[in-house]
């Protein structure tokens, strides 16, 4: 038997599907984990530490009922990216957050779409009062992202307070409501 998620909605987009992560999805995370691509997202780590947040990613679905779905185009299975609902028990606030796993995939816009599909889920389906994301300063592609996504700096809001001292240093980009929410 292969443990999975139940209950997990899944979100699609003109060109992806975001799922609940799978054990299968591990291997490919953990190598991102390894990498200096990993810098501004708690990285690199050894792959012992790597396959304990893999955990803590599925975990977080059980604690929360929501959580970071995998990134897959759609018609292949294949984990490129992470994005999705983030509140561990520290965080100041909920966050929508984003990282893709594959470099090969980077500057095709799917990141875009997937944290805007989430942004979504989250004003509508998960009823979320506000949305933030918490940014490693130098980052500028993230950076870039959030405000394509329409956030803007809140440099009043606290970021995480956190032992990984990337999280504490974090910039917090604030989603807007959209207007037809009450």
């Amino acid at each position: 038997m292969t443990p999975h998620l139940t209950d997990t909605p899944v979100l699609e987009t003109e060109r992806l599907t975001l799922r609940a992560p799978a054990p299968r999805d591990a291997a490919t995370f953990m190598a991102f984990y390894q990498t200096e691509r990993s810098q501004y997202v708690g990285g690199p780590m050894a792959p012992r530490m790597a396959w304990l947040f893999f955990g803590s990613e599925i975990g977080h679905w059980a604690l929360n009922g929501f959580g970071m779905f995998i990134v897959a185009r759609k018609g292949d299975d294949t984990a490129i990216g992470l994005v999705g609902h983030w509140y561990p028990h520290d965080w100041p606030e909920k966050e929508v957050g984003w990282l893709m796993l594959d470099p090969a995939v980077e500057g095709k816009g799917y990141a875009y779409e997937a944290a805007q599909a989430c942004i979504t889920h989250a004003w509508t389906a998960l009823n979320w009062p506000t949305i933030v994301s918490y940014i490693h300063p130098d980052n500028a592609r993230s950076i870039a992202l959030a405000e394509r996504l329409g956030a803007v700096r809140d440099a009043d809001a606290t970021p995480p307070k956190s032992s990984n001292p990337d999280a504490s240093a974090a910039l917090v980009y604030r989603h807007p409501k959209p207007e037809n929410l009450s």
